[in-house]
């Protein structure tokens, strides 16, 4: 299945809540989308359950299913818990963290920026988002006026929008670093990501 690229409200709608960027139509239409969105009555089995949550989980990192299942492939590959190394291989995409240090709004458009290559981590250009990112990474802004014009909009933007504290912004210089990883706290709360492994597990 490829990326998603329809209206980010049908998501919001579907889901129940706001994984995607908000818009009024959540509020003209507080119901999931469809002719039957406002009498759906329908009882959730234990198998869609879990399908919704890994597709939540998908559509917010805006991934196709071939590279998420991959991605979790690696995370029970990995010591410790599947579930927490899971979000954490998410967390530390260079598309995410490049979303989470403020030079985007949203992570489709850091995606978009470090796909037009934008983006340098330790001084080398990357285009690639899967790229994972490891402790100690300095991520910046390429020196090109078209990369700091973007980046610089998008910190002026997501000024209120906080860095989380397992990375380092220098807003001026428009440079990040990953100074440790996530931990499961700083990670998406409203996952439940127990049930995406077990929906893997089946």
């Amino acid at each position: 299945m490829s990326r998603y690229t329809g209206p980010t409200s049908k998501l919001n709608r579907r889901f129940g809540q706001n994984i995607l960027p908000t818009c009024k139509a959540e509020e003209r239409k507080p119901y999931p989308p469809g002719v039957h969105g406002p009498t759906l009555r329908r009882k959730a089995s234990e198998y869609s359950v879990g399908l919704n949550e890994k597709q939540k989980l998908r559509f917010m990192y805006g991934l196709g299913e071939k590279q998420f299942r991959l991605t979790y492939a690696r995370a029970k590959r990995m010591g410790g818990v599947v579930g927490e190394n899971f979000l954490t291989l998410l967390e530390m995409r260079l598309d995410s963290v490049v979303y989470l240090l403020g030079f985007a709004n949203t992570r489709r458009a850091a995606r978009q920026l470090v796909g037009h290559g934008h983006i340098c981590v330790n001084g080398h250009k990357v285009d690639i988002p899967s790229f994972c990112c490891s402790v100690g990474d300095k991520i910046e802004v390429r020196n090109r006026t078209s990369s700091k014009q973007l980046a610089t909009r998008g910190v002026e933007e997501n000024q209120t929008r906080p860095v989380p504290a397992w990375l380092t912004l220098t807003a001026g210089t428009l440079e990040g670093t990953v100074d440790r990883k996530p931990t499961r706290e700083e990670m998406a709360q409203d996952i439940n990501v127990q049930l995406i492994v077990e929906f893997y597990s089946r």
